[in-house]
């Protein structure tokens, strides 16, 4: 098992930190969460104009500071004047690393550019046991998994997701499972497809693999995703998951 992933099952996963307020992928969300007891934080890397790798999610400031600017477009300079809903300036990603060296980061790095830097960021601060890298890009992980092979911790990606579903229903035999991820990240369900269900959980379980759901934020979901055996879940609402997990003696703290 990859360092990253030995922790007591369920893992309880902040989603940017848990962004419920308007406040997320800033160190002050992150603070939160590890104050509220979680040990494993949910970010995103983009890159700006001259090359920072930062934690931030959309392409563009629009959501969460009220700019058209993109993110590509802006030097790391006039990034750093802006704020997060007014108050909470956009962090590097090894600024993040560096602040929280017990927490571990899901990573999903959000373009192409950000992959090479990406890279770099988690060999320059000796992060590779305690990350786990996702992305909604096959393209993406193949490019990190060739630069960092099993040192690093990685999610499938979504035609890898498809796969484990399609053989979960019978459509496909399960040796042809992939089998270079540690995990795998799903959606309660993406469109038409319901990916959290006990037949597509009990598969992945059979190929050595976690099951990590994105983005819970009610309880009745809550409960029945850990009911059919789910090994982590991802939360804005990072209070009533921790209410959840305490109230089925499931809560770890950090």
């Amino acid at each position: 098992m990859h360092p990253f992933l030995d922790a007591p099952l369920p893992l309880a996963i902040a989603h940017r930190g848990g962004s419920v307020d308007g406040i997320e992928n800033t160190l002050a969300s992150f603070a939160r969460a590890i104050e509220a007891g979680y040990r494993y934080l949910e970010t995103d890397a983009r890159l700006t104009a001259d090359g920072e790798l930062v934690a931030f999610h959309d392409p563009d400031l629009d959501r969460v500071i009220g700019s058209a600017d993109r993110i590509g477009e802006l030097t790391w300079h006039e990034l750093s004047q802006l704020r997060v809903g007014g108050r909470e300036p956009v962090p590097r990603l090894a600024e993040v690393l560096k602040t929280f060296p017990d927490a571990r980061l899901l990573i999903d790095p959000k373009c192409d550019e950000a992959v090479d830097p990406l890279v770099a960021t988690l060999r320059d601060h000796h992060a590779l046991d305690r990350v786990c890298v996702g992305s909604f890009s096959d393209r993406r992980l193949r490019r990190v998994r060739a630069a960092l092979g099993d040192d690093v911790c990685t999610s499938m990606g979504p035609v890898e997701a498809l796969r484990l579903r399609l053989a979960a229903a019978r459509l496909l035999p399960r040796g042809l499972v992939p089998g270079a991820s540690a995990c795998v990240q799903l959606p309660v369900r993406y469109g038409p497809i319901t990916f959290a269900q006990r037949r597509v959980i009990d598969t992945a379980h059979d190929h050595g693999l976690q099951v990590h759901v994105w983005t819970v934020n009610d309880r009745e979901t809550m409960a029945r995703l850990l009911d059919l055996g789910v090994d982590g879940i991802i939360t804005d609402e990072i209070t009533l998951l921790r209410d959840v997990l305490r109230e089925r003696d499931q809560w770890h703290d950090r």
